[in-house]
């Protein structure tokens, strides 16, 4: 890895840079893996022996950067420091909103999550519901930060994220007949509802749940029944526990 792309990649930790050049980092063998069998564009590619057994002749010519280098050096120029496998740099991806007749059966949207952690968990449970459009408040952390990218265990390259003006999309979608849920403490129990055939449910900060902006949206609420006595849930456990009930339905 020469001067330019250690300078280059480590400028992607920060937010400032992903957005002015449109990429993001991502590392280790298991996300490196995933980015693999993905139609994501790799600008470089930066590797060590252990992940030989991914790389073939077909994936090495379509990277305009290829280059092996060693352990010291990737944790040197990424956000993971017991990385010893790779290191890519990625075109971030952009994607259409889609229409109210495009939307799938059920989506997730997001408002003010600012944890990286809960961000890339959220991911990897819609993942692996087959969830594939995220709506994420202008407020909510960088879908393609290292943190997030590496917590979702592959699942970035698959889930569709879109950074929107959450309460002016979600009104525009309910106008068009799509259910807006939101997870309250005064809400429904999620064990007895049955959302709608299209339906979008809203998962609120960890500090302060669901704005009021949003809160005025919404066409009803939705809670988790509490059987003890924890004060709350974290965001990402309580999302994988709603859409287990919900595809459960």
């Amino acid at each position: 890895m020469n001067k330019r792309w250690s300078k280059e990649t480590r400028a992607l930790l920060q937010k400032k840079k992903r957005k002015e050049t449109n990429r993001f980092i991502v590392e280790g063998y298991k996300n490196l893996e995933e980015l693999f069998r993905s139609p994501l564009k790799i600008h470089a590619l930066f590797y060590t022996e252990k992940l030989n057994a991914l790389l073939n002749e077909n994936l090495i010519s379509s990277i305009s950067v290829v280059d092996e280098t060693t352990p010291e050096l990737l944790k040197q120029n990424g956000n993971l420091q017991t990385n010893d496998t790779g290191l890519a740099v990625v075109e971030t991806p952009t994607f259409d909103l889609p229409t109210a007749e495009e939307l799938p059966n059920f989506c997730l949207a997001l408002d003010d999550v600012r944890d990286p952690g809960n961000l890339g968990t959220i991911l990897r449970v819609a993942d692996w519901y087959g969830i594939k459009d995220i709506f994420l408040s202008k407020q909510c952390t960088d879908p393609f930060s290292p943190k997030v990218v590496a917590s979702t265990m592959g699942a970035f390259s698959r889930i569709q994220t879109h950074i929107v003006d959450l309460p002016e999309l979600l009104r525009k979608y309910k106008n068009e007949g799509i259910q807006i849920i939101g997870a309250d403490m005064d809400g429904k129990d999620i064990h007895q509802f049955i959302p709608d055939q299209k339906s979008i449910m809203v998962m609120g900060s960890e500090s302060h749940g669901i704005s009021e902006e949003v809160h005025q949206v919404l066409s009803t609420k939705i809670t988790i029944p509490k059987y003890g006595e924890a004060e709350s849930l974290n965001v990402a456990i309580a999302t994988a526990i709603i859409c287990d009930n919900i595809k459960r339905v």
